[in-house]
């Protein structure tokens, strides 16, 4: 398994909308080709996959997009968050996302942060959104930010988390299902 394999997966062979829609078929592709190569990046086995811009944008897809889909509804879907959050800021640091050319690309760049349940992170991350990918991203993360300003945390993580919801959470978490 290469960074180019999980690249080329991500942005040519899937549409766009298989990167948002929930899909058991979808969830069970990734788990299957790259479950692997996930459990290697969350045990720090590809941290060499981090000194360039294309493997480092690879290595994050492993620990912010594809554990979510292998470990969709458990604890395990964040476990990679604090490295892939670690990644989108190293990337900004150095310029990676600034000359990225293609815009899905620099929009995943930047997903760790919107993920993020610290205000202050996905309070910054609005207009990065807005500027390296697009207005409707960035409007996902000013809902996200509405979502912590109001309970400190997403609430649909409780379950999976094992986190105990107030009862204001758990109507949130219903009304908000699809």
């Amino acid at each position: 398994m290469s960074a180019d394999d999980v690249l080329e997966f991500w942005f040519q062979q899937c549409r766009p909308w298989q990167w948002f829609r929930r899909r058991d078929s979808f969830d069970a592709l990734v788990r299957e080709r790259f479950g692997e190569a996930v459990e290697r990046a969350l045990a720090g086995e590809l941290d060499h996959w981090s000194c360039g811009p294309s493997s480092g944008l690879a290595l994050v897809l492993l620990l912010d997009q594809f554990t979510r889909q292998i470990w969709r509804g458990e604890a395990k879907a964040f476990a990679g968050d604090p490295q892939a959050l670690k990644l989108s800021l190293e990337a900004l640091e150095r310029g990676w996302i600034a000359v990225e050319s293609q815009r899905p690309r620099r929009q995943f760049w930047l997903m760790p942060l919107l993920h993020s349940e610290d205000i202050s992170v996905v309070a910054w991350a609005i207009p990065l959104l807005e500027y390296f990918a697009d207005a409707a991203t960035a409007d996902v993360a000013r809902r996200h930010l509405l979502e912590l300003q109001r309970f400190g945390r997403y609430p649909h993580r409780n379950a999976a988390l094992g986190r105990v919801s107030s009862p204001e959470e758990m109507v949130f978490t219903q009304q908000s299902q699809p």
